[in-house]
């Protein structure tokens, strides 16, 4: 099976304040093809420290995220929560995701078929990229 591309992304919510917000615009982003959630894990870094994970089903408050259950395949292990964790200020939550950028399948077959190597990449942070764009005279809402 081909894959694309394979990115994570950690969201804080301070003050352990999960909802589900975010599930609408997930499940639109797997519905149309663009992603494949691969794991999702949430992880609380309560006052003194102590570090908890959990799936959406351990926890009342995460029902909404019950949209995508049938997409998780477990691949985040302890390691990864712990790395996770480390960014988390106590008192605060977060979303682990890990997804597949579906949309770059077809390109990432041509890099590997070209026997390219992709060696360097990032995600540029939101905020820069609006300044470097009101720099330019191209502001951003």
């Amino acid at each position: 099976m081909p894959i694309g591309p394979v990115e994570y992304l950690i969201v804080r919510f301070p003050g352990n304040k999960f909802t589900g917000d975010i599930v609408p615009a997930i499940v639109k982003l797997v519905e149309d093809g663009t992603i494949r959630i691969i794991d999702l894990v949430f992880i609380s870094k309560e006052a003194d420290g102590t570090v908890v994970a959990f799936e959406f089903d351990d926890h009342p408050d995460l029902e909404p995220f019950g949209q995508l259950s049938q997409a998780l395949d477990e691949l985040l292990n302890e390691e990864d929560i712990e790395m996770a964790a480390e960014v988390l200020e106590p008192n605060s939550s977060a979303a682990f995701l890990v997804w597949e950028d579906c949309w770059a399948t077809e390109f990432a077959m041509a890099i590997r078929a070209a026997d390219g190597e992709i060696v360097a990449g990032e995600r540029i942070p939101h905020q820069i990229v609006i300044d470097a764009l009101a720099a330019v005279g191209q502001p951003v809402d």
